[in-house]
């Protein structure tokens, strides 16, 4: 009997998720530029609380998914090279939450269109950011979950999927309440 195929809807879930991040980072990088040009005109405003609102949650969650369900699997790898990217790929989250936190207060500033924080940190930040999430992401997709999708062959991949789901739903409907 062979293995069943890992299910690659989750896999192609994390790669949409991923895509998603660059267009995020492009907007984030955008809206600094605009707001050093055009201040926090309503435009600006609502931007940033875009922005704000998807590396606060969708970003979180994608982090948690991988935690979750991705990585456990390549840290019982026998491979030290997918063992070394699993450790890495975690430290890399708490690198990006910590940036995050950096940048998070100005974004939160110019949504409510205070403009206390300084543009050229918060372009220092967001070059920092960027850089670790388009590394991290090029890890994830080069060696990462192609290891995880083998070594997660046979496994009950919806069951991941429909936590992933009703997590985020949960966190949706906190939000809302």
């Amino acid at each position: 009997m062979t293995a069943a195929p890992v299910s690659i809807a989750v896999f192609e879930f994390l790669d949409a998720t991923h895509r998603e991040i660059q267009q995020q980072l492009q907007q984030l990088r955008a809206l600094v530029d605009a707001i050093e040009t055009d201040g926090l005109n309503q435009a600006n405003r609502e931007r940033a609380h875009q922005v704000l609102d998807f590396f606060n949650g969708e970003a979180r969650q994608h982090h948690l998914d991988e935690e979750k369900h991705i990585f456990p699997a390549l840290l019982g790898s026998q491979d030290d090279e997918i063992v070394l990217a699993a450790e890495h790929l975690t430290q890399d989250h708490g690198w990006l939450e910590e940036n995050w936190l950096q940048m998070a207060p100005s974004l939160e500033a110019a949504t409510n269109g205070n403009l206390w924080f300084d543009t050229q940190e918060l372009h220092h930040a967001l070059d920092v950011f960027e850089a670790l999430y388009l590394d991290h992401i090029l890890l994830e997709e080069s060696i990462a979950y192609p290891a995880a999708k083998a070594r997660m062959a046979g496994l009950d991949t919806l069951g991941m999927g429909r936590e992933m789901a009703k997590r985020r739903a949960l966190k949706r409907a906190a939000a809302a309440a």
